[in-house]
């Protein structure tokens, strides 16, 4: 297809008016990313900062919702690949093996943070655990009022390996979220400083369209020098190293007692059942909206 992406199985890319459009398209995966997905987003971010015609990128997903975070329900490990797996990692035989796999995951992620061109995530239904690490590494979020939008597998699977939590929202609103896998709605990540706008459902489009050409307008050369001081900034704020400490940290809570109880009963029971155990605690059910009564919007009762 291009220089950097070629014909993708996961994702849409076309560009038009400057700007291009990067679409998750597993609707009926809600966009869960295993390893594939991860990586042709990782090419499709770099195939749309090396065009030319490209001066802003719109990253979004099909169906439902943007991303419901890592696809655990997908094909046994080494399924289809060509190479003998007893000569590489197996990503969880050690501490130091999760850890170098988790960091490897967590850098495709992180392409938007390092790429040029700025990139503006376009939100709706849910946007969960790996989809937070996607569209906060991203310049500009805006969303759906109706978004859910939180970490809800800190409860058992582990911490966020690619954090911008601390950054956009402190560190009280960081450690309330994570420490309970709570969601929110958009409106409230609003109110939180995770996203910079968010809308009603029907004006998601037009509102994410209407931003991606005012940048356009810029040029390319003046769209990076804004966006590179802005991520020096971050970066003397301890950003890179946050994102390593992240990553090992992540492996350190696959370590905890919750994570092997979650997979042994994934295994045992299945995954709906899993998840129900895992939610049931909390009054709710990852693929269910989430009530939060500690952060209520303006005029709910």
């Amino acid at each position: 297809m291009g220089k950097w992406l070629k014909s993708p199985q996961t994702l849409l890319f076309e560009v038009r008016d400057k700007i291009a459009y990067v679409t998750f398209n597993r609707p009926e995966q809600r966009n869960a990313q295993n390893l594939l997905a991860m990586q042709e987003m990782n090419a499709a971010m770099l195939e749309a900062d090396d065009l030319k015609a490209v001066h802003c990128i719109v990253l979004a997903g099909n169906g439902k919702d943007f991303c419901a975070g890592a696809d655990i329900s997908g094909a046994p490990a080494g399924a289809g690949v060509e190479y003998d797996l007893a000569d590489y990692r197996g990503g969880r035989g050690s501490y130091d093996d999760d850890a170098w796999a988790v960091e490897r995951a967590s850098g495709l992620r992180l392409i938007m943070q390092q790429i040029h061109k700025p990139v503006i995530a376009k939100v709706h239904g849910h946007c969960v655990a790996v989809g937070t690490d996607i569209a906060l590494a991203c310049d500009i979020v805006i969303c759906s009022h109706d978004a859910k939008i939180g970490f809800p597998a800190t409860r058992a699977l582990g911490s966020p390996a690619s954090h911008m939590w601390l950054y956009l929202c402190g560190p009280q609103w960081t450690k309330r979220l994570l420490m309970t896998g709570d969601l929110v709605t958009g409106r409230k990540a609003e109110r939180l400083g995770l996203v910079l706008q968010s809308v009603p459902r029907a004006d998601l489009d037009a509102a994410a369209d209407k931003l991606a050409h005012r940048i356009a307008l810029i040029e390319p050369q003046l769209l990076a020098a804004h966006k590179r001081i802005v991520n020096v900034g971050l970066e003397l704020m301890g950003w890179g190293t946050l994102q390593r400490m992240a990553a090992e940290n992540d492996a350190r809570a696959h370590l905890s007692p919750a994570f092997q109880e979650f997979f042994t009963n994934a295994r045992e029971l299945g995954l709906k059942e899993a998840l129900r155990r895992r939610d049931a605690p909390y009054g709710d059910r990852t693929n269910e909206p989430y009530a939060d009564s500690l952060i209520k919007d303006e005029g709910e009762d």
